[in-house]
């Protein structure tokens, strides 16, 4: 009977004990989150991350802090959401370089994209638009293309950092129309665009919010988008297959990651904040604004699609040779 009553008493006690963390794991979170951005302040993802942070912490009820981790194409920051504390309260916003391409780029990743990190819901998606100066006299992307054919690797095309998607999206055109032109690595949309003005370079695809401006200038020709689809915010311009190179996307997008290691509770609990706040109308209109389209997804689809990603760009980066050391 002693026996008996000191199992009960144990037992009784290990269900007492396990009451205040069962307790915890079903208020959190229960104190700010930090949302890592593994580039500049003012950069796209910034940008993104930003706007929609403003919403999510609505439904969290908790403030989310944006920490600014730039450096080395996006791998320090991504690395850092990687390795943090698994309790969910750091989480990260990262694009194609650091999530895909960059592990086949940099010789030495400090961490593996497909292990360490776990999706939570892809945020936007946006094209490149291929521009030219208005004193080039090219009009249509076909006539660029007839430029490049004709004068194989004499033109340059800046680019806003190698392995970008304003890198690789131009050399898979290239590919496909059996063209040849030299990249140009810069370490901004800016600096890009500037050489392309000066006329060291003769052509460049970039973000639209970076182009755009100097479009309705009348200083650059906006010749195609990069993406499958016209974006909404762009329904004038073509797409690439639209207008001269088929089967052409290199859409850039952005999408929200966690440590792998964070319980699977917290992190379905953050997707479904985010899904909410990507479903905010206010949200979708000041994205829209930027030219960027919300593209809400559950976990496996975003992991789906990095996937159709790597089978996109692996063979391409491995042609080109492209190595960071």
């Amino acid at each position: 009977m002693v026996r008996l009553a000191l199992a009960s008493l144990t037992v009784s006690s290990l269900m007492l004990g396990m009451l205040p963390a069962q307790a915890k794991d079903s208020q959190w979170p229960e104190h700010p989150l930090t949302l890592i951005v593994p580039f500049g302040p003012g950069s796209t993802p910034d940008q993104i991350a930003r706007i929609i942070a403003g919403s999510a912490e609505k439904k969290l009820g908790q403030t989310i802090v944006i920490e600014n981790k730039a450096g080395a194409g996006g791998n320090i920051g991504t690395n850092q959401v990687a390795k943090a504390k698994p309790d969910g309260y750091t989480f990260g916003i990262s694009i194609t370089g650091p999530l895909v391409n960059n592990q086949f780029i940099y010789s030495k990743l400090p961490y593996n994209p497909e292990k360490d990190l776990a999706p939570l819901t892809m945020a936007v998606t946006q094209p490149n638009v291929i521009v030219v100066t208005k004193k080039s006299g090219i009009t249509t992307l076909q006539e660029l293309i007839k430029k490049i054919q004709a004068e194989p690797d004499k033109l340059n095309f800046a680019t806003s950092g190698t392995g970008t998607g304003s890198h690789l999206s131009m050399e898979l055109m290239l590919q496909a129309v059996n063209g040849k032109a030299t990249a140009v690595p810069y370490p901004s949309s800016p600096a890009a665009l500037n050489s392309l003005i000066a006329g060291d370079t003769q052509f460049t695809a970039l973000a639209p919010i970076a182009v755009l401006p100097l479009v309705k200038e009348g200083r650059l020709v906006a010749l195609a988008q990069t993406s499958a689809q016209r974006n909404s915010s762009l329904p004038d311009i073509p797409t690439v297959s639209e207008a001269g190179a088929p089967g052409i996307e290199g859409a850039a997008w952005s999408g929200f990651i966690i440590s792998s290691e964070v319980p699977i509770e917290i992190r379905n609990t953050l997707t479904d904040a985010l899904l909410t706040a990507l479903k905010d109308p206010e949200v979708e209109k000041k994205l829209k604004a930027q030219y960027m389209d919300p593209i809400p997804t559950t976990p496996e689809a975003f992991k789906e699609y990095m996937g159709q990603e790597k089978a996109r760009w692996q063979p391409l980066i491995e042609k080109l040779d492209l190595k960071i050391n």
